[in-house]
């Protein structure tokens, strides 16, 4: 039988949005034009992983190995082309050819390709805390990146219209109101990835680890810490205020700008289903 053309959770995000919908449709035909255009042979197919793209690993025409992906129409992931042509491979992988119209990217393929998360917890802080600071690059004037408030300014309207939901309304409303500090209080204006945790760090040969799958934004660099410490969840809920000092430290941030910028997310960012959360007890912790 014949393997879904997306993940489960691909097919979910898709049927949400009629643009999704019409990119699920024309897929298919995208993915045969690339493997045409690039003299792509299509290898295997990454069926468990990620929920806004098709992945697959690939072969070029000369042999050489390479990874294939198409990514849903999403607007945190808009400038992932621009991002990864900023970065140049340090610290991610690298682009080989892109196709903005279609979403799609040609990356050097990560081997072995393990992923960090792999590796205990404190392990992934440490690696991570290197990485970090490299992404953190002043792009250019002209650049076409959007500033971190245009995300933040998205997640608030989705907070406030869930409104009749909240558990705890005085939690949630003080979450958007540090959003709003943060959103709006100068700070480095670096190029960040946004989504910076260790399920988007694969081991490679031509250097230990690669960021993948940014999704680039210029604003506070300490916003780039609290995606690794969100996927700390038992460390977190046991000890919040160690383990934001310790990955802080590691990444040689403000601890008090990272613990600002994780209450505001634990607080105010927008849910599924407010009822069933985990989180408003450690943003109490925070508050």
């Amino acid at each position: 039988m014949a393997l879904p053309l997306v993940n489960d959770r691909v097919l979910e995000h898709c049927r949400k949005d009629p643009e999704r919908m019409a990119w699920l449709d024309r897929l298919p035909r995208a993915i045969q034009e690339l493997l045409d255009r690039w003299q792509l042979t299509i290898e295997e197919r990454f069926e468990g992983e990620g929920d806004a793209s098709w992945v697959a690993s690939v072969s070029r025409r000369d042999g050489s190995p390479a990874v294939l992906k198409l990514g849903m129409p999403h607007m945190e992931a808009e400038h992932e082309i621009d991002g990864l042509r900023f970065w140049g491979g340090d610290p991610t992988v690298r682009l080989l050819e892109a196709d903005p119209v279609l979403g799609a990217m040609l990356l050097e393929r990560c081997e072995p390709g393990t992923r960090l998360r792999e590796l205990l917890e404190e392990e992934q802080d440490v690696v991570l805390g290197r990485l970090a600071p490299r992404l953190w690059k002043v792009p250019p004037a002209g650049n076409p990146f959007r500033p971190l408030s245009a995300m933040i300014e998205q997640w608030m309207g989705e907070t406030l219209a869930q409104h009749a939901s909240w558990t705890d309304a005085g939690v949630v409303r003080a979450g958007i109101d540090a959003f709003r500090e943060l959103a709006n209080r100068g700070s480095p204006a670096v190029l960040l990835a946004t989504d910076l945790h260790a399920g988007n760090a694969l081991r490679g040969q031509r250097e230990p680890w690669l960021v993948i799958d940014p999704k680039p934004f210029v604003g506070d660099p300490a916003y780039d810490a609290t995606q690794h410490l969100l996927n700390c969840e038992e460390r977190l809920q046991a000890d919040p205020e160690g383990t934001i000092a310790r990955v802080a430290g590691l990444m040689q941030l403000d601890t008090a700008r990272v613990r600002r910028w994780l209450f505001a997310r634990l607080a105010a960012e927008p849910r599924d289903d407010w009822a069933r959360d985990r989180w408003t007890g450690v943003a109490r912790a925070l508050e």
